[in-house]
């Protein structure tokens, strides 16, 4: 089975980007709202991609690229937000890596003050 094709017909398109805006790597993925079975997210809004409550949201991805080894500052782009990557593992097939899966949090930029 190759999971790669389910990523590139089924994914969002997303790039993985350094902390200097670079993007590093297109890829598609699948985010979406990270959904707690306490039922903590009852409380939460809804956004273009799913119900949401604290801004933690699962992402599926190919292996590469790799976000365990991301450096500090790297993070996911997708439809125009930014993903700050909170934890990442390798999922693996055999002694390859299958996909990668991680907990990524919307990085929330300082609005820019207006001084007039």
């Amino acid at each position: 089975m190759n999971i790669d094709s389910v990523f590139r017909s089924h994914g969002r398109p997303a790039e993985f980007v350094s902390k200097d805006g670079e993007i590093l790597e297109n890829m598609n993925a699948f985010i979406s709202p990270l959904r707690y079975k306490n039922k903590m997210y009852l409380y939460g809004v809804n956004t273009e991609i799913g119900y949401n409550s604290q801004g933690h949201y699962l992402y599926i991805g190919p292996p590469d690229p790799d976000l365990t080894a991301a450096d500090e500052g790297e993070y996911v782009q997708c439809m125009g937000e930014k993903y700050r990557i909170d934890r990442a593992e390798k999922v693996y097939k055999k002694d390859e890596p299958f996909y990668i899966w991680a907990i990524i949090r919307v990085i929330v930029e300082p609005e820019e003050a207006d001084y007039e």
